[in-house]
């Protein structure tokens, strides 16, 4: 059996990818499109890179024809991706933080009826494909439903649930697990320097997300971590006083007004490679998208926050319930005991509720601002037993 890079941990991913090389005994089957989906930093654009290699480097011709490719043949291939030298694959990533139809059009939807080159596919991948605006996504659709043969499509996602219905139905799922915890942590003290404990404590904290893990050791999402941290702890010592949400608020939108500017700036570089038409209107039309950026990456940053909020509530039960080495925070005892002191373990369970709440109401409420200060109020009044 041919196992691809970076599947050694990824049973369900080897699993489904197995027809797609083949082996030995039976030739490679790949589905016409895949949507790879799994938390960041799980591994999905080495696999799509290895599914790539090992599809391209089939032999055309002479007696291999039909079986998978020998590993130099590969080697080459995996070299050529790595440098953006092959022309039978495609990988297309979103201009800042949104997908849009220019994106998908030239580079998918009409590139598809063109025969490969020089393998027997084209192998076209689609990075954060949960970004495509209903334009794009509608545009891909027809693509998805009846590919040329020759073709297959691969879509990599961390939100899978932000993918139009029909464009998830039309692709097989490829579930990508985090890495472990242990080999997280690994990761975060050799980037940042930061202590074993902090390490650990972020591994935890991103619930998988290994891009997240990372933020959390340092910058702004060191920042979002203390302000969330803050926020909870404000309710359990009943203080009076403005309530730190606004903290959090700020860094949210730091994170949203950072996203947006850098969309910008990808988008000025490709309108200068324009006609004065197209550069007008992808310049009309991205003072929008810009807008969307912000809104999205803000709403993100601000669940985030939200999320490590319910975590310490979560953390201050366990630490009630004498169970600590099931906390997140876990380089923050200290902090956590104090707090389990100043209520009880379902009153804190509650104000979890409370949090994941709000969260959820974000996705279809924009009152960010009313909805924390309301939290704020009912967190306080849950913890005092009203």
């Amino acid at each position: 059996m041919i196992v691809l890079p970076g599947t050694e941990r990824q049973a369900h991913a080897r699993a489904v990818l197995a027809r797609a090389v083949g082996d030995a005994d039976a030739p490679a089957s790949p589905s016409h499109a895949y949507l790879f989906q799994g938390p960041p930093g799980s591994g999905k654009r080495t696999v799509a890179r290895a599914l790539a290699a090992r599809l391209l480097a089939e032999p055309a011709a002479g007696p291999g024809v039909g079986r998978p490719a020998d590993p130099s043949a590969v080697a080459a291939v995996a070299g050529r991706i790595e440098r953006g030298a092959h022309p039978d694959l495609t990988w297309v990533r979103p201009a800042g933080g949104l997908m849009r139809r220019e994106d998908v059009d030239e580079a998918v939807v009409r590139a598809v009826v063109r025969r490969p080159f020089e393998s027997t596919r084209r192998v076209f991948v689609l990075e954060r494909a949960h970004t495509m605006n209903d334009t794009a996504a509608n545009r891909l659709l027809k693509t998805l439903e009846e590919p040329p043969a020759y073709v297959v499509l691969i879509l990599l996602t961390d939100r899978p649930g932000e993918l139009l219905d029909t464009i998830r139905s039309r692709c097989q799922a490829v579930r990508f697990d985090p890495p472990p915890e242990a080999e997280l942590a690994d990761a975060i003290v050799a980037r940042s320097g930061v202590g074993r404990d902090v390490a650990t404590a972020c591994a935890r904290l991103a619930l998988g997300d290994a891009t997240l893990a990372r933020s959390l050791a340092d910058g702004d999402g060191a920042l979002l971590r203390t302000a969330a941290e803050s926020l909870a702890r404000h309710a359990l010592a009943g203080a009076g006083g403005a309530p730190p949400w606004r903290v959090m608020a700020d860094a949210a939108a730091a994170r949203g007004k950072a996203a947006a500017a850098a969309y910008e700036r990808e988008v000025a570089e490709t309108a200068e490679q324009l006609e004065e038409r197209d550069r007008k209107r992808l310049e009309r039309d991205a003072k929008e998208d810009a807008k969307r950026v912000l809104r999205r990456e803000r709403t993100v940053a601000l669940d985030v926050g939200l999320r490590l909020c319910g975590l310490w509530f979560r953390d201050v039960a366990a630490v009630a319930l004498g169970a600590t080495d099931a906390v997140h925070h876990a380089d923050r005892l200290d902090a956590l005991r104090e707090d389990a002191g100043r209520t009880d373990p379902h009153r804190a369970l509650r104000c979890v509720d409370l949090v994941d709440g709000v969260r959820r109401s974000f996705a279809v409420n924009a009152t960010e601002d009313l909805q924390l200060d309301a939290l704020t109020v009912r967190l306080q009044a849950t913890l005092a037993g009203r």
